[in-house]
């Protein structure tokens, strides 16, 4: 079983193996669903502002096929690694066959700093990594999408480099683009819907009333602001602490996500919000509530934390915040833990609704949309929940088991070629 220290894939990799077991799986078609299909690492020059030429590596690794195109975010950080994109494709796929939706996995990303960029740079390279990449990606094979320091103006530089290189409009080749470009409504605060309807089934199958409910976020960037305007908003829930990666502030009266938000446009940080207490985003993650959301980074809690999480719900806003060994910990607690392949799924479904629109050229109400996800989010946890209670499992394991399951059914079904 993979640890604390283990890398993402090795991680990855360990869920597959692990659940592949339970299920009776052959050991060629547990490697076959350990392994990307396909993966594409470019170097590529970029002329800086000042002149000078800067080599940038860009990767963009497709997992699986079996199910549909792959569908998958692209990434800008300067610690970005082939491991963890490999990792993130995986993910992908087994987020998107919990939901139902007709797609493999993919992941992308290049290894920058984009806060120390101008516009100018970023669009340089953007344009440049998507030609890169271009012979592997397509509207019927491989659809991108913002990830982590990416956002619908990437993505709008994106479908333009592609379009101008195949000579006509091509609004499918990727999701979360501007609506005036083919965008859907509802795009940006599609991850956190479907993570507060998540939270909403989650409560009602635990017991828990919403009257005195307490939320905790970490992080807040696009994923964590929305799920804490959502969660106190539509959920009735009281935000008392939230973080981003400056630090943490309390106030156990209720925070205004809205209004932290705004401070955070002019400040640049959570930190220094009227009222609030400072505190650290460790002390955060291991407060008392109702529902604790990681929605930052990886890794985010941990066999060194995990016995003290008190929250009676986490519900994963981000990719793989809870180690394997922390997923044991808070089981033994009684913990429901709501895993990120269910719990974040809105925003890979919503692109999905993009990508069905684009195709179409025929385009939904925000009403529709909304409905749309809330079916499908409800639908996908009430079966993960009967999967769990059948199997004995916890919630993370029995989306494995389903997904994985479904993607060995498809793979059979259309054998091996030739």
């Amino acid at each position: 079983m993979a640890s604390d220290q283990s890398g993402p894939y090795q991680v990855a990799v360990g869920q597959v193996q692990r659940v592949g077991g339970m299920l009776g799986l052959d050991q060629g078609m547990i490697d076959l669903l350990s392994r990307p299909k396909r993966e594409l690492t470019v170097n590529f020059p970029v002329t800086m502002d000042d002149g000078t030429i800067k080599v940038f590596t860009g990767f963009r690794v497709q997992h699986n096929f079996a199910r549909g195109p792959c569908k998958g975010g692209i990434r800008y950080h300067p610690a970005l690694t082939l491991d963890e994109v490999r990792a993130l494709a995986m993910w992908m796929t087994w987020k998107c066959a919990t939901v139902g939706l007709p797609y493999g996995g993919a992941k992308g990303g290049v290894i920058c700093d984009p806060k120390r960029m101008s516009p100018g740079e970023l669009e340089r390279m953007t344009r440049r990594y998507a030609s890169e990449i271009m012979p592997i990606i397509g509207p019927h094979v491989d659809i991108p999408a913002p990830d982590m320091y990416t956002n619908a103006q990437v993505m709008a530089w994106i479908m333009d480099t592609y379009s101008m290189n195949v000579g006509y409009s091509v609004p499918g080749i990727v999701t979360g683009k501007p609506i005036p470009l083919g965008g859907s409504k509802g795009r940006e605060e599609a991850t956190s819907r479907g993570l507060m309807y998540c939270v909403r089934e989650a409560m009602a199958v635990e017991g828990l009333k919403r009257a005195g409910a307490t939320a905790v976020v970490q992080g807040f960037g696009n994923v964590g602001w929305n799920a804490a305007r959502l969660l106190k908003d539509e959920l009735g829930l009281t935000i008392t602490a939230l973080s981003d990666s400056s630090g943490a502030i309390l106030d156990k009266a209720g925070l205004d996500p809205v209004s932290v938000y705004e401070h955070k446009q002019r400040t640049g940080s959570v930190l220094g919000y009227p009222g609030a207490t400072e505190i650290s985003n460790e002390d955060l993650l291991e407060m008392e509530c109702t529902v604790l959301v990681p929605a930052a980074m990886e890794n985010a809690i941990t066999s060194a934390n995990a016995d003290r999480v008190k929250a009676r719900i986490v519900a994963e806003g981000a990719n793989g915040p809870t180690t394997p060994e922390a997923d044991l910990v808070l089981d033994e607690k009684g913990i429901m833990l709501i895993p990120d392949v269910l719990c974040n799924a809105g925003g890979v479904t919503v692109s999905y609704f993009e990508w069905v629109q684009d195709l179409q050229f025929h385009f939904w109400s925000n009403a529709q949309i909304r409905d749309r996800l809330n079916e499908i989010m409800t639908y996908a946890f009430a079966r993960v929940y009967a999967t769990a209670g059948a199997k004995e499992v916890d919630m993370r394991t029995a989306a494995y088991l389903l997904a994985v399951g479904e993607v060995v059914q498809a793979t059979k079904l259309r054998g091996i070629y030739p």
